[in-house]
Order: structure tokens, then C-alpha cells, then sequence
């Protein structure tokens, strides 16, 4: 059965255009969910929203946004205030540019989303723009109202179809110079580097995602299968604890640079005393 589509609309690329459909490319709805529950009767409880002064429950039609200009000062926003405000859609995805792979960093994208033909009539132009985009290794940067907001998605080929992300604004991405401000400069050289580089080169490999698991999830549905069948809970087994080292010690261990010179010092020494053994044997 085909997943249901998030939107529907039509991908422009100047006067060509084709019907195309957004759906979830990565989702949270098969983790574990809990509910919150009344300990004494086993029932469901809700949320309610109290007035702060005089602590009584506040109905959903008395609720209204505000928002905060001093100390418990607000400005009211209506409902249909609100509503004026979102940006008319016209359901196009509309490229604005092409760019180049490199040209955007990780830290803009936000949620993924598989970009597929929504009709039969499109499949060509479509083709046209996915075949394209992976030829020039480009990217097109397009936007559209999406969910009520205005959102600039990131529109390249994946697998036989496009991958749009979606792109945080300017404002949302925090500074980078303030996060490592406290760095401290200085330069690696010499052999604390050629092992540094040793090791990621004997590490190398290739990304698999089904290799990594979330041992959380796992951990939960196992403490609740041993709850449903009355089992003994499962332990928790503890952390182990990290020695502090030193660093150029621990990157030959990582190496496999102490561990061959130590087996070094140890062969001659093993031969020395096996060889009396022998003779007494003998």
C-alpha cells in the first residue's frame, strides 16, 4: 500500500512544471510511547491548562494566544489574526537556484522528505529534472508554503527519485564561533598526528545504518516484554569506567603501536626460559 503524502502541488523549474507529491522520509512513530496514568486506579489522566492566579481549569474556547511584552503584560492574538497572517499557498514548489552539493552546510537541514510524481502525466518532466540534477551533481533550492509556514527545501536526486530537505532560516542556526569560542588554538604535528591519521585510515569503512541500533528502544521493549510474561526484570549492567591516559600513549595502544613492541620485549624473553626447560626434560 503507498504511504500517504504529507502535500501535494507542482515542482516549477522555469515554464516547466509537473505534479509532484512530499512524503515522510524519516519518522518517530514506531519508537515506544507511553501513557501517563492515575498510580491508584490504573486510568488514563489528561492535561490541563490553569489559570495562574486564580488556579482554576481554562476551556479550549477561553485559550488564546499572547505574547509576552513585559511582566505578566501580553499582546492578544485572535484566531483568525492568526490565520491572516500565514502566507497564501499556490502549491508550487517554485526553484529559485541551482547549486552545488557543497554549497549548503549540514547544520541548515532540518526534516527529509522522498519528492515523488503525483500523476502519471508528470513522470516525464519529472525524469527530466532528476536526471538533470544528478548529471550536473546539483542541487535545487525551491520554496513553498509548506505546513502553514513559507519553507525553502533543498531538492536533489536520491535512488531513483528526489530528496527534499528542508532548511532552517538564517535566525534558527546558532553561531558556531560562540559554541567554540573556548577552543584553544593549537597545531598537531609529528607522530601524535601520523597515528591519528593510522587510525582512521585502519578504520575506514562505509556507512550502513542498519548496523547501528538504538539500544534504548531495544532496552524498553524488552523491559516491557518481561513485565507482560511476569519474568524476572533485566539488569542493568553498569557503565564502565574510562582511565584517564596519557595521549600519546593512547594513541599507539589505538594504534596497535604498544601492543607490538610490547609482544616484541616479551618473545625473546619467552624463548630464554623455554629453551632450560627443554634440557631438564630431556
Amino acid at each position: 500500500m503507498a504511504p500517504r503524502a504529507n502535500w501535494k502541488g507542482f515542482l516549477k523549474v522555469a515554464e516547466l512544471t509537473c505534479p509532484v507529491a512530499l512524503y515522510t522520509a524519516a519518522s518517530t512513530s514506531e519508537r515506544i510511547a507511553f501513557h501517563t496514568l492515575n498510580r491508584a486506579t490504573g486510568h488514563r489522566v489528561h492535561r490541563q491548562f490553569i489559570d495562574t492566579d486564580n488556579g482554576k481549569p481554562v476551556e479550549k474556547d477561553d485559550q488564546v494566544k499572547g505574547y509576552p511584552v513585559g511582566d505578566n503584560n501580553y499582546i492578544v492574538l485572535e484566531p483568525d489574526e492568526i490565520a491572516a497572517a500565514v502566507p497564501e499557498s499556490d502549491k508550487t514548489l517554485a526553484v529559485e537556484a541551482f547549486v552545488s552539493c557543497d554549497d549548503v552546510d549540514d547544520v541548515f537541514f532540518d526534516k527529509p522528505y522522498y519528492l515523488a510524481p503525483s500523476d502519471k502525466h508528470g513522470e516525464e518532466a519529472f525524469a527530466l529534472i532528476r536526471d538533470g540534477l544528478a548529471k550536473k551533481n546539483a542541487v535545487a533550492v525551491a520554496q513553498t508554503v509548506l505546513f502553514r509556514r513559507e519553507r525553502t527545501l533543498f531538492i536533489r536526486a536520491f535512488n531513483g527519485g528526489l530528496l527534499a530537505n528542508t532548511l532552517h532560516f538564517d535566525y534558527e542556526v546558532r553561531s558556531a564561533r560562540e559554541a567554540f569560542s573556548d577552543v584553544p588554538e593549537m597545531k598537531i604535528t609529528g607522530e601524535m598526528l601520523d597515528l591519528a591519521k593510522h587510525i582512521i585510515e585502519t578504520k575506514r569503512g562505509t556507512f550502513d545504518p542498519s548496523q547501528y541500533k538504538d539500544r534504548y528502544e531495544a532496552a524498553l521493549a524488552e523491559l516491557v516484554r518481561a513485565k507482560l510474561e511476569g519474568k524476572p526484570l533485566p539488569e542493568r549492567k553498569p557503565a564502565k569506567s574510562e582511565k584517564v591516559v596519557d595521549l600519546m600513549e593512547a594513541l599507539r595502544q589505538s594504534a596497535g603501536v604498544g601492543k607490538k613492541e610490547a609482544s616484541a620485549r616479551k618473545g625473546p624473553a619467552r624463548k630464554a626460559k623455554a629453551e632450560p626447560a627443554r634440557r631438564k626434560a630431556s
